[in-house]
């Protein structure tokens, strides 16, 4: 679920955080920096800089090589530890790479935070195309309304949560085909619930198509999605329109089924 898009209704934030934030995301976007260079990015004073990267590094968040600060490794300690408690990955990662083996494309295991979507894993098909850019994916959040994933998440949330989400992120134009019309991406998502699969025709990248369908609990939460992607010469015909979608629905259904059955009497 989105964040509140109305400053006024958040509580009061604390700006020691907030610039702790910032400093870490400046630092991937910069893949390292100096002090001179992180201070002129984010309009601070070198001093303070300076201060909070001697603070991190002191903490193992960041580390100095020479001149240069950089991520630490103990955020992927950090991020493994948040994965492996997601019950979706927990119970969804042998069903993906069972995907990426039997499809040869690439498999993906996909959820919602802050109202983007969070590449949990990704699993890479005998015939699979794209590694850079998958693996880039998994590195930063994504769009909702022009992936597969993120449509088969958005047509299953609850109403209010939608219409959050497309006010807050909007609806970006990525390609030629990606639906940019609040009105039209709604009718679609409508399609989506019905048939129970969702379908990216190059929305996302220019020749690279998509299947997606949704995760649900026994509550009727949407815990994230899985997909399989590939070039539009091997997604055609049959195949996309019938083998595919069956073949994730199936994937899908089972993951739900062991997420049912591992948390059946948890809330009792």
């Amino acid at each position: 679920m989105p964040p509140d898009s109305n400053p006024e209704a958040s509580p009061r934030t604390l700006k020691t955080v907030e610039r702790t934030t910032r400093i870490i995301e400046a630092l991937e976007t910069l893949d390292g920096a100096g002090v001179t260079e992180l201070a002129d990015h984010l309009g601070m004073s070198k001093s303070s800089a300076y201060h909070y990267l001697t603070t991190l590094r002191q903490e193992e968040f960041v580390v100095k090589k020479g001149d240069q600060y950089e991520l630490g490794l103990q955020l992927l300690l950090s991020g493994e530890y948040v994965r492996n408690r997601n019950l979706l990955y927990r119970y969804g990662r042998e069903e993906v790479e069972e995907l990426a083996e039997s499809t040869g494309e690439y498999a993906n295991l996909f959820t919602e935070e802050h109202g983007k979507g969070i590449n949990l894993y990704k699993v890479r098909g005998s015939d699979a195309v794209g590694s850079g850019y998958q693996t880039e994916k998994l590195q930063r959040p994504d769009q909702l309304h022009c992936t597969a994933t993120g449509k088969a998440i958005l047509a299953f949330l609850p109403e209010d949560e939608r219409e959050d989400i497309l006010d807050l992120h909007g609806l970006p134009e990525r390609t030629a085909n990606t639906i940019t019309d609040r009105d039209e991406l709604l009718e679609e998502l409508t399609t989506v619930r019905d048939r129970g699969y969702a379908y990216n025709d190059e929305e996302e990248v220019e020749g690279l198509r998509a299947v997606g369908a949704p995760v649900i609990d026994r509550d009727d939460n949407v815990l994230g999605s899985l997909s399989v992607a590939g070039p539009t010469s091997r997604l055609k015909g049959e195949a996309f329109d019938e083998e595919l979608p069956e073949e994730v629905q199936r994937a899908a259904n089972v993951i739900e089924v062991n997420i049912n059955m591992a948390t059946h009497g948890s809330d009792s």
